[in-house]
């Protein structure tokens, strides 16, 4: 039963609020918690307000959205009680921010590439501050995150998580929400899949996501599931393993209404930023090169500021 966004009616007369979700992590497994996690995109009303549900869910009994504002590209986990709901299409949501990110103007002066295809930079000036949490052992590199929130309060990063390395650094994964509760920095939680599949010495083509076997569904969805049993919001944002894809991955991607995200300045490949670089660095503790570059790069002042959000980016 719907009502406005003041209060939603259960199906006992109960009023429940109509505000954002936000879910306490727990020690019940994720699976257990978030379930019947089907894509749609639906554009959903509440009476005051606009938004596109692109998941739906049960969590911990609950029927709830992920929902994306098409103007900002904020997402949102609302209580689908509050909202009504029905199909829509890309067609339909054409002129809408969200779809002109998702399905951008093939740049001519970038021809189709296996590495690196999507959103590799954003218009105007800045940087878009973006790290990598691929599956390692090693501690998160806190440093890398106390010297961003000194740049000020709600310093953005947008942080591409793999399930595997969530599983295995929940603390982590909570001292950043907590950096995140206090406005020291302001996160963008973006999938960078489940199982992060990589085998040393393959070529890209034959690597990654494009090893036989890949489900790319659950690639994306068991990450999504983790993010949201810990606490956060998953974004809008995918970046591949490797940034290696071809086109039907893309398309797959895009299909789950994903924007996939890539880079033009990863530091560790000596890519130096510019006014608008999309800037990637690994604070997972793997690459330990591209976080010196990105300190000294601050330190002198040759990283363009301001620092943006990624939802700017496009």
């Amino acid at each position: 039963m719907w009502a406005s966004v003041a209060g939603a009616a259960t199906a006992y007369g109960e009023e429940i609020s109509c505000a954002p979700v936000e879910i306490t992590p727990g020690p019940t497994p994720a699976d257990e918690r978030v379930r019947d996690y089907p894509p749609v995109f639906e554009a959903c009303d509440n009476g005051d307000e606009s938004r596109l549900a692109i998941r739906r869910m049960n969590v911990d009994g609950e029927a709830l959205l992920l929902t994306v504002d098409p103007q900002s590209l904020q997402t949102s986990l609302e209580r689908a009680a509050c909202w009504r709901c029905e199909e829509t299409s890309d067609a339909a949501q054409a002129e809408t921010r969200y779809l002109k990110a998702l399905h951008p103007t093939q740049d001519s002066a970038r021809p189709p590439a296996l590495v690196n295809a999507g959103l590799i930079q954003g218009a105007g000036d800045g940087a878009f501050v973006t790290g990598d949490l691929c599956p390692t052992h090693k501690p998160l590199d806190r440093a890398f995150f106390e010297k961003l929130a000194a740049q000020g309060p709600h310093t953005p990063v947008a942080l591409a998580v793999s399930g595997a390395w969530l599983a295995h650094h929940r603390a982590d994964f909570a001292w950043l929400r907590e950096k995140a509760r206090t406005g020291a920095l302001a996160i963008t939680w973006a999938s960078h899949s489940y199982s992060h599949p990589y085998v040393a010495g393959l070529p890209d083509r034959q690597n990654y996501f494009l090893r036989p076997g890949v489900d790319v569904d659950r690639e994306i969805f068991e990450t999504e599931k983790l993010i949201i049993a810990e606490g956060a919001t998953p974004s809008v944002f995918f970046r591949f393993p490797g940034l290696v894809a071809d086109s039907a991955l893309l398309e797959h991607i895009r299909d789950r209404h994903l924007i996939p995200l890539g880079a033009d300045s990863w530091l560790a490949l000596g890519l130096r930023p510019r006014p608008g670089s999309i800037v990637l660095v690994h604070p997972n503790g793997n690459e330990p090169v591209g976080i010196k570059l990105f300190s000294r790069l601050m330190d002198t002042g040759a990283m363009p500021r301001p620092l943006r959000p990624l939802n700017e980016a496009r």
